[in-house]
């Protein structure tokens, strides 16, 4: 039973690996590494959280732990891709390191979920793994699209990405939970419109399509509040 227990914190302790190991990578100049340590990261938060409800083994350990291998991975880790982006094209001196506010946000975003009463069937900002899944496919995106490398390797662009996506990070924007409490279409045409979207990309673009996924999301999120929110008032 013991070991039984200690499953869904090794799958977070794997999590935090690869955040740590995405992190060496990137430093050591393989951008593209740190986006796929990211995606088996993904895997491993949602299997935690999957299997702690499933064994019923959910603890308060566990989802402390979950918060700081979320703030590696999903946090501190994007912030050095977003600075190797930087630096592997310009000189600005210490300047890039303003791209570290994603990592502060992303703690910021991550102890206010831990109290947040708010977030069971709606996320209230963009969750990290989104955030971080956005930026570590930037350079996918520009492969894809090389007539935007002018763009990506502007590093005022990049740093106002960091900033706009930080902001977002702990908005009181409501986003879409893909929590589905039964599979009708009417209370989850959004979820579906959602998931549809993001297939849609990624058969079209590959994992360069996953920043098109992520804002896709935001939008539809923002149409969904609208239209409760005018539903409501109605």
């Amino acid at each position: 039973m013991m070991i039984i227990k200690q499953i869904p914190n090794t799958l977070t302790s794997l999590n935090l690996l690869s955040g740590m190991l995405g992190i060496y990578f990137v430093l050591e100049g393989n951008i593209h590494y740190g986006a796929y340590f990211i995606f088996l990261a993904s895997l491993f938060d949602f299997l935690d959280g999957f299997l702690a409800r499933v064994l019923k083994v959910h603890s308060e350990i566990g989802k402390e732990l979950d918060s700081l291998a979320d703030l590696v991975t999903f946090g501190v880790l994007p912030s050095f891709i977003l600075l190797k982006m930087i630096t592997q094209h310009s000189d600005l001196g210490y300047l890039p390191f303003f791209v570290f506010i994603v990592g502060i946000f992303s703690a910021i975003r991550l102890a206010k979920f831990n109290v947040d009463t708010r977030q069971t069937d709606q996320f209230i900002g963009l969750p990290t793994p989104a955030n971080a899944l956005l930026i570590s496919t930037l350079p996918f995106l520009k492969e894809r699209f090389p007539s935007l490398d002018q763009v990506f390797n502007e590093p005022y662009f990049i740093m106002g990405m960091a900033l706009i996506l930080s902001f977002l990070l702990i908005s009181e924007l409501p986003l879409i939970a893909l929590k589905f409490k039964n599979f009708g279409i009417r209370e989850n045409v959004f979820r579906y419109l959602t998931l549809l979207m993001g297939l849609v990309c990624i058969l079209t673009f590959g994992l360069g399509g996953i920043p098109f996924v992520i804002i896709s999301y935001i939008v539809l999120s923002v149409m969904e509040g609208l239209i409760t929110k005018n539903a409501k008032v109605d």
